[in-house]
């Protein structure tokens, strides 16, 4: 079963989250996660390249010149796609890239991201994202103490709208809620920043609602403030 330190804004150990060993299991299916990002980015393209046909050419339909007598290759008319200004043979016309994998396959790819995000020590948890101050100061001041370098994907349980404008104008930081994470945004980010109810969150998307607790406590009595799957850390030694 996975194990996940929880971390408060001064980057000191909290507690622990127990994550669920039947949703991450640990294994990384490549050709799902390439899938998965092929389709999202494909959703994006605009799909308006256009050109027109020799039907569509604007242009007379007479003939150039008679078909024989002249020595010159014959012709039918002036749209012709081997003519200049003519028309194109095979040309592009607007349509949707679109495709969609099964949800199955969706699901598994986002499992395997986040299985290589916990493997490669990507993943963090923090208590909470709430700011001293809705600044963007007061998010690189906490990406700092937290060692978070890079590209950051912070996620939380619902939209914060306080986290999102502090984290607008922050180069390379993006927030998103747990229903809104996706495979391309994990793949991209080099560091998975998560609140404690985001990653329960991510966990109950990924098990159905009908499922068990986002995060359960290791076996054993609940040490004060185990709640919602967190333990509390032990208390420092004297002299320590």
């Amino acid at each position: 079963m996975p194990v996940l330190a929880v971390m408060n804004h001064q980057n000191e150990r909290v507690g622990e989250i127990h994550l669920d060993d039947g949703i991450f299991d640990g294994q990384v299916r490549e050709h799902l996660i390439h899938e998965v990002v092929v389709m999202q980015l494909a959703a994006r393209r605009a799909g308006s390249a256009s050109a027109k046909t020799r039907s569509e050419v604007r242009g007379t339909t007479a003939k150039p010149w008679r078909q024989k007598g002249t020595g010159r290759a014959r012709a039918g008319r002036r749209r012709s796609p081997l003519w200049r200004h003519g028309g194109v043979i095979f040309p592009p016309k607007p349509r949707s890239y679109e495709f969609r994998p099964p949800k199955k396959v969706r699901r598994a790819a986002l499992i395997s991201a986040l299985n290589r995000k916990i493997a490669a020590g990507d993943l963090k948890v923090l208590d909470t994202f709430e700011l001293p101050e809705t600044r963007s100061s007061e998010v690189v001041k906490l990406l700092n103490r937290l060692d978070a370098g890079g590209k950051v994907l912070c996620v939380t349980a619902d939209l914060d709208a306080g986290l999102r404008r502090a984290s607008w104008n922050v180069p390379k930081v993006k927030s998103l809620p747990a229903p809104g994470l996706n495979v391309y945004d994990v793949e991209h980010a080099n560091i998975l920043l998560c609140s404690r109810e985001g990653i329960e969150a991510v966990q109950q998307r990924l098990r159905g609602a009908s499922g068990k607790d986002a995060a359960v406590v290791s076996s054993g009595d609940e040490a004060p403030g185990a709640e919602n799957g967190v333990e509390a850390a032990p208390a420092a030694e004297d002299g320590s």
